[in-house]
């Protein structure tokens, strides 16, 4: 399982680019990965996207920056070294969905499976496990954000501005104390379970 958090330049896949990768191999955890790029020529920026990530407009525009296709090619080869390459994070779709228009743009054919583990399935499981009572937005929606399930678990919510490794890394520790009530990472490992 590859536990992966990507920073973008707005939500949408095909008008927005990538600008930060992360991700922590759960089965290695020593293993992981962490690269930036420029957005691809052409590319939308939604001004609130950059905000949550901390880049400026002239950073994902920085021409010295590796291009897109090049960081999808770095990652690509990191992604080749493992054995399982089932996708895991929070709102992972997301992620799933701008890595393989990435891969496409680099014209390489590898995509990723649309059947993947979210952070937010995995919670929402534990916590009917341990018969907690879920936090919701309204009647109909849950309010299980990534902050909320760190936080539960005895953790401390994602550093601001976002950094696509921290995000990762937080997440793989979510995943195994979520799934194993263990620790995961040495960063952590300060961190009680709860």
């Amino acid at each position: 399982m590859l536990v992966i958090d990507a920073e973008f330049s707005g939500l949408d896949p095909r008008a927005h680019s990538i600008v930060s990768i992360g991700a922590v191999d759960f089965a290695d955890p020593e293993r992981q990965f962490y690269g930036e790029c420029r957005i691809w020529d052409g590319a939308h920026i939604m001004p609130e996207a950059l905000a949550v990530c901390g880049f400026s407009e002239e950073q994902v525009r920085d021409p010295k920056k590796q291009s897109l296709e090049e960081l999808a090619q770095s990652f690509h080869r990191w992604v080749e070294q493992s054995d399982d390459r089932t996708l895991a994070g929070q709102n992972v779709a997301l992620d799933r969905d701008f890595l393989n228009e990435s891969f496409r743009r680099a014209g390489l054919e590898f995509r990723f499976a649309h059947r993947n583990v979210d952070s937010h399935s995995v919670a929402f499981a534990y916590f009917a496990k341990k018969g907690m009572p879920l936090p919701k937005k309204s009647d109909y929606q849950s309010a299980l954000s990534l902050d909320k399930i760190l936080t539960t678990l005895g953790l401390p919510p994602e550093p601001k501005p976002h950094i696509a490794l921290n995000g990762a890394k937080l997440e793989a520790e979510a995943f195994s104390r979520l799934m194993f009530e263990k620790n995961l990472l040495p960063e952590f490992a300060q961190y009680p379970i709860l």
